[in-house]
């Protein structure tokens, strides 16, 4: 009997173990590893860091002396600069793939670099302000706008 107690309270203090790791590598990113992420991706001088619409917004300046403005999914760590090289969508992708996500009555499209803002109603038909990336088209923040829709 004390051998399985020994062997369930193993298993058990494994699987917290577990849970805990997980729950703390699914953390978002705070300013600091925002800032370290951004220095490793070659952004030799930041500006400014700070948080819209769910993503960390950064006024930087590459090694290359141009400054733009980048986000960072706080999720992920991914950084989000229209002039790192990857393909951008189109409006009319953008527009399939949210639409692929449950969202109607699009409106008010506006690209942000390499991320796109609109406004739509989302399967619950709400009205809600959505970010997507600009180079798949996934949801990285909605928010509900407004109570009364």
């Amino acid at each position: 009997m004390n051998k399985l107690s020994l062997i369930a309270g193993a298993t058990v203090a494994a699987l917290l173990g577990t849970t805990v790791a997980v729950t703390a590598h699914a953390a978002p990113l705070g300013l600091a590893q925002v800032e370290q992420k951004l220095r490793d991706a070659g952004y030799s001088r930041i500006h400014e860091i700070e948080k819209d619409d769910g993503l960390w917004e950064a006024d930087v300046t590459r090694d290359d002396g141009r400054f733009r403005e980048v986000y960072v999914d706080p999720k992920t760590g991914e950084i989000f600069d229209e002039f790192d090289g990857r393909t951008q969508l189109t409006i009319d992708q953008l527009l399939a793939k949210a639409k692929e996500q449950g969202l109607k009555d699009i409106h008010s499209v506006e690209r942000d670099g390499a991320t796109w803002q609109l406004e739509a109603r989302n399967a619950r038909n709400q009205k809600v302000d959505v970010r997507l990336s600009g180079h798949d088209g996934r949801i990285l923040d909605s928010e509900r706008d407004g109570w009364l829709d």
